[in-house]
């Protein structure tokens, strides 16, 4: 095991880092060189759990329908209870509320491979997606408010913009590496095993690695603050709602329509052409370009501000969606989507820059569950809209709905400089 600095008395804090090592090597030391690794396959399982349980539900159910609502349930569930488990964590910290959550997410993850093989009505089924939902371990918003709370308190203010960037940006990268990977993973265990090894296997690596991340020392880092009195510091929730805070939420949802609606009318376009199973393949061509991205927004000058940021790579995201009505080959979609991924990392890591400046004192982990419940419900709301364009109208038809969703996503960079503007 090795020494995390963060403190353990209240009495004694460590100095601050020195202006001079204040970059991502005093920051991994100040959280442990296991912590990025545990962080990271910890955020695993929710890339599989959606996919498992569609792969798994279609398998056993014999239905295409009743696959895409259980996938539409957790949504669902994660999009409501999201912030809430957020706000569990602001309250309580973040080591109670994700060994609770870990560990019954877990044990509905085994009931889901049990229960779908037996006679149940597809009501218990949906509902048993819902609870999964809502009971998903937030490691990647979660991760985020940690890391940020260590740089507020210890990385001097010269520093801490430099830091704060390139952190947000490695979360990033993490999150778009996980998406991508996680999904093969679901392939190959389904495909070498049988249909249900997936969801048995994220509700083990649930159980090992989220367990694995609430105890880690970096969860003191995001405890509750308190004053001598013992009284909770926090803002009022309702500073949630101010317009500078809520645009970075609804620029996340922006995101999550916009990756709905890219691999649902990908998902048609290759269906057209006799190759739906590849898909996912052809998708992972944006996620190479955008994690690839995300990391080098680490390297951007400080005068490139996050409000251009927001504003340059929203219309890099804009122009190569409209490119994608006069794609016609697997080649040229491919090229299509590396482009896009150019816009993608960066306005991510933009949203979450800005969104962790602006937080609500002792709000940060529901802020972050708030953004990562926008592209939830973006994603959802998209793919199960451009699915029902897809088969009325065809993929040409569907792959304008990638323009609207980023035409969303750059409008709310638009919103957001102006707020900026004024303040």
């Amino acid at each position: 095991m090795h020494t995390s600095p963060i403190p353990t008395s209240t009495h004694t804090a460590p100095a601050p880092i020195p202006d001079h090592e204040a970059g991502p090597a005093a920051l991994i030391r100040r959280t442990g060189a296991l912590y990025f690794p545990v962080a990271l396959v910890a955020r695993l399982p929710f890339a599989m759990m959606v996919v498992g349980v569609l792969t798994l539900v279609v398998a056993a159910r014999g239905s295409l329908a009743i696959g895409g609502l259980t996938s539409a349930m957790i949504g669902l569930g994660t999009a409501i209870f999201g912030p809430l488990l957020g706000a569990a964590a602001d309250r309580f910290g973040q080591r109670t509320m994700l060994l609770v959550a870990g560990t019954v997410n877990s044990l509905l993850l085994v009931a889901m491979a049990w229960i779908v093989y037996t006679d149940v009505p597809d009501a218990t089924i949906l509902t048993l997606s819902f609870m999964i939902g809502a009971t998903m371990p937030q490691v990647a918003p979660l991760s985020r408010s940690r890391l940020v709370g260590i740089i507020e308190r210890f990385v001097p203010l010269p520093r801490r913009e430099r830091v704060l960037g390139g952190t947000m940006a490695y979360e990033s990268a993490a999150d778009e590496i996980v998406f991508v990977f996680g999904p093969v993973v679901v392939g190959l265990l389904g495909t070498t095993m049988n249909p249900a090894a997936p969801v048995i296997g994220a509700a083990v690596l649930a159980l090992l690695f989220v367990t694995a991340f609430a105890l880690h020392p970096t969860a003191r880092a995001a405890r509750a603050q308190t004053d001598e009195d013992g009284a909770l510091l926090q803002d009022p929730a309702a500073d949630l709602a101010r317009p500078r805070v809520l645009v970075t939420v609804i620029g996340t949802l922006g995101m999550g329509l916009f990756f709905g609606a890219m691999l649902t009318s990908l998902t048609a376009f290759m269906a057209e052409r006799g190759a739906p199973e590849e898909a996912g393949l052809v998708y992972g061509a944006m996620g190479v370009g955008s994690a690839a991205l995300a990391l080098g927004v680490a390297l951007f000058p400080a005068r490139f501000t996050l409000r251009a940021r927001w504003l340059t790579f929203a219309g890099v995201l804009v122009a190569g969606t409209l490119t994608l009505p006069f794609v016609d080959t697997v080649g040229g979609m491919s090229i299509a989507l590396l482009l896009i991924g150019i816009g993608i990392g960066p306005t991510l890591v933009t949203q979450y820059s800005l969104a962790a400046e602006r937080s609500p004192r002792g709000r940060s982990a529901t802020l972050m569950t708030m953004l990562g419940s926008g592209v939830v419900v973006g994603q959802a709301g998209a793919s199960a809209v451009v699915g029902i364009i897809a088969e009325t109208h065809g993929a040409e038809a569907a792959l304008i709905a990638p323009i609207v969703a980023g035409s969303v996503v750059l409008a709310a960079g638009l919103a957001n400089a102006a707020l900026t503007r004024r303040s």
